[in-house]
């Protein structure tokens, strides 16, 4: 064998070792915590009450992913991935969530003050337990599911993504908020 192929499988065996030891997260990292009724009026649409899933899985938008406004009608997937409180998270569970408004201008107090996100008691309670004032969470946007956004013009939307159904194929469990 020659001193290349020797120098590239010892490095192959390195990258593989470290990849094992630190994996790569599928999405950002961030706080979250819970907020329950009045949930109106809201920073993205107002008093209008079909902004709101009938799943009432939706969320507002801290600071972090607001970006001026522009996180109205975002979907995330979202999953507990730890807290201060031992055995919080329900394991490999996921929602789907829609930013429906701001979280510093929110109608009701949230149970902990500058996350990510603030859900709402029913998302929250599907992926962690209840009684956790926040929780850290793994997110990612789901642009898979973006046709939502024609619902308004009398479009109907996709009812479960493919990024779900890959999800669901890996043997996680994930609830929608497009239900």
């Amino acid at each position: 064998m020659s001193r290349t192929h020797f120098t590239v499988l010892q490095w192959l065996s390195l990258s593989t070792l470290l990849l094992q030891i630190f994996p790569l997260s599928h999405g950002d990292v961030g706080t979250a915590a819970q907020y329950g009724p009045p949930y109106t009026p809201t920073a993205c649409y107002g008093s209008d009450p079909t902004q709101f899933p009938s799943s009432n899985l939706f969320a507002a938008a801290g600071d972090g992913i607001w970006d001026n406004g522009a996180a109205c009608g975002r979907q995330y997937l979202v999953k507990c991935i730890s807290a201060t409180t031992p055995y919080t998270c329900v394991p490999d569970q996921t929602i789907q969530i829609r930013i429906v408004d701001f979280a510093p201008t929110l109608a009701s107090q949230p149970s902990f003050g500058g996350t990510t996100m603030v859900l709402t008691e029913t998302a929250l309670a599907i992926i962690a337990n209840s009684s956790a004032p926040s929780i850290n969470i793994e997110f990612q946007q789901d642009y898979e599911d973006l046709s939502w956004y024609d619902e308004r013009r009398g479009v109907p939307y996709l009812m479960v993504s493919r990024r779900n159904e890959a999800a669901k194929k890996e043997g996680e469990k994930v609830v929608s908020a497009l239900v």
